[in-house]
Order: structure tokens, then sequence, then C-alpha cells
């Protein structure tokens, strides 16, 4: 299961600034776990509902200096959800304080059980 472009507001940073104004996180996860698809249960799959909610809930919740610690927070929380296995997440910090043009920062990291 993939959720691409779960956009919120944190105060992420190691600045002062970048935690008293907050700025748009964007988190891409894939989840992996067994796949039932003989079923039409959604006791059967991971709700992808309750997987936004809980990286919505992660990105405005408590500050942290990195966006390394967001995205293993991320991780941690998915990976309690009883069916996945394995959980890819990336957090990207497009507003990331850096004075040269630049497309995106982000941080990618990879967790299983």
């Amino acid at each position: 299961m993939t959720l691409t472009g779960i956009t919120s507001t944190g105060y992420h940073g190691v600045f002062p600034e970048e935690r008293r104004e907050g700025q748009p996180f964007v988190v891409d996860v894939v989840l992996e776990f067994p796949l039932e698809t003989r079923t039409d249960d959604l006791r059967d799959t991971v709700n992808y509902a309750e997987v936004a909610a809980d990286v919505e809930s992660v990105v405005t919740g408590e500050p942290r200096n990195l966006i390394e610690s967001v995205a293993g927070d991320i991780a941690e929380r998915l990976l309690a959800r009883g069916r996945v296995e394995r959980v890819t997440v990336t957090v990207h910090k497009p507003q990331a304080p850096i004075s040269q043009p630049f497309g995106d920062v982000s941080v990618t990291i990879c967790r299983s059980k």
C-alpha cells in the first residue's frame, strides 16, 4: 500500500523561526503486509485513512530537530499496526532553510518488524 503527498504543517527544525512559524511537510509511505484479495472486508487490510491520520499526528505533534526523527516516529507508529511488516517513509521538507535554489529536501528510511 502506498500513500504519497500527505501534507501537514509541522514545527520541526533546528532554527527558532522553524519552531515558531512552522512549515509544510510532505510524507510518502509504503506499507508492506500480507494483502488479502479474496475478501472485500476492511478488517483484512490496513485502513489507509488511519495511516494518513497517524502520519498527520506525528507531523503536527511534538517538534523534532531533524526530519530523520520525524520519519522514525512515523515508521514506529505505522509498524505498530498489526498487519504491517515493513514500512518505507519519506519526509519532504520543501521549504527547508537553504539559501541556494533547490527542488526538495527529503529523508527516506525503511523499517521492519
